[in-house]
């Protein structure tokens, strides 16, 4: 085994192609494959399935890229301490269903850690790729809520791809709408004041099934419904039309929330958001301080941590 072999196999399974990680590396694909091909020979293991749509590890490969990671943080701390002139890179990557204390902590993180040379990489994204992302070590860290609706179909899958889910914290419904909409003359609202607003949502693609929804009680009837996939238009459209979208509350002023408001919804739910990460796998050192920067966004927001 060579260090740059085990740098080689996290290139693939992070860009999920041999040809890409080849680009990225530098090298001949030919090159690639026999390094890889060498490895795992010399440990008698598939890492990778090979199909015309990429590479994905395979279950052992997932098991085997844990241990070879914890070795290249432990030569890359060799390095920075020893090699004269190196520059430590940082790297990190989180998914996460649309959320402004995600979006708050990582802008904190990069500015707290990312020196100067960096790869970070923030994914808002749907439900199901969030638990994908983090199975195919995409992402260290995924960010999503359950609730009594979607509990046991999200924890039946999040045991399947191997990964666990840590509560942060318990939110209760808040509806999200424009500062200018009339809903916001009211202290607290009703699902009777929504009926006549159109009601936005985040799209989930191929996987458009109630329990994979960002909003709670996603199975309620809605005259006018706009499915959206980004952050940014879902509060162009709370302005724009007066539509109203309903989550956990938070909303950050910091990052241009400052023309929504939320307001609480008298019902009788309510929502643990927390982070996944996999069950076999120790979050590094990055990992471990962005969920502490995550923490201290939602402590300042007026919540209580789990």
């Amino acid at each position: 085994m060579r260090i740059q072999q085990l740098q080689y196999l996290e290139k693939i399974a992070e860009t999920g192609s041999m040809n890409e990680a080849a680009k990225q590396l530098f090298i001949s694909q030919p090159s690639l494959t026999q390094a890889i091909k060498e490895l795992e020979k010399e440990y008698q293991i598939q890492l990778f399935y090979r199909s015309k749509t990429g590479m994905t590890l395979t279950n052992e490969g997932r098991e085997f890229i844990n241990y070879t990671r914890a070795i290249l943080d432990q030569v890359n701390l060799l390095d920075t301490k020893y090699k004269s002139g190196t520059i430590r890179k940082q790297i990190f990557s989180v998914s996460a269903q649309h959320y402004a204390f995600v979006v708050h902590a990582f802008v904190e993180l990069v500015k707290l850690v990312g020196g100067d040379e960096y790869d970070f990489t923030l994914r808002e994204t749907m439900t199901q790729n969030t638990l994908d992302d983090v199975q195919s070590f995409k992402s260290e860290i995924g960010v999503i809520y359950l609730s009594h609706f979607n509990e046991s179909v999200l924890k039946n899958l999040i045991n399947e791809k191997e990964l666990e889910f840590v509560p942060l914290f318990e939110a209760f419904p808040h509806v999200f709408v424009g500062r200018e909409n009339p809903l916001t003359q009211k202290e607290r609202l009703t699902l009777e004041d929504l009926e006549e607003y159109p009601y936005l949502s985040y799209e989930q693609g191929d996987m458009n099934s109630y329990y994979f929804s960002e909003e709670i009680l996603s199975t309620l009837y809605r005259k006018k419904h706009i499915q959206i996939s980004d952050r940014a238009t879902i509060f162009n459209l709370m302005v724009g039309l007066n539509g109203y979208t309903i989550s956990s509350g938070i909303i950050s002023s910091a990052l241009n929330d400052e023309k929504i408001v939320a307001i609480p919804l008298d019902v009788d739910e309510s929502m643990i958001l927390g982070y996944i990460k996999h069950k076999k796998m120790s979050l590094s050192p990055m990992g471990l301080q962005y969920i502490e920067l995550l923490k201290q966004n939602i402590s300042d927001y007026g919540f209580n941590l789990l």
